[in-house]
């Protein structure tokens, strides 16, 4: 079974604000349609008596104690900031971003 995922493409597409071309939408609507039918064939699998993991191996997590240490001074911390301002990174506000695209 086939089914058409140009829909779904071109909504995901517009949420991350990408313009894709006819043949990439196509692509990846194939893409998708490739990715669903192979979880589908995993779902179908007998998993009855097989205990869920995390992981494929039993590894134990290996963790490092958190120890306090002195941080950079703010000053080499900003070194290399174009415009820090009053010990602070300046950036573009979210406003302005919004107006340069337009």
């Amino acid at each position: 079974m086939t089914v058409d995922f140009s829909k779904e493409v071109d909504y995901v597409a517009n949420l991350a604000r990408l313009s894709l071309k006819p043949a990439e939408k196509e692509r990846m609507a194939g893409q998708l349609s490739d990715i669903l039918q192979t979880a589908r064939r995993i779902q179908e699998l007998d998993t009855t008596g097989v205990e869920p993991t995390s992981h494929v191996l039993d590894l134990p997590a290996v963790l490092r104690d958190d120890v306090n240490r002195p941080s950079l001074p703010l000053n080499r911390v900003l070194q290399n900031t174009p415009r820090p301002e009053k010990g602070f990174f300046r950036v573009p506000g979210v406003k302005d971003l919004a107006h340069s695209e337009e």
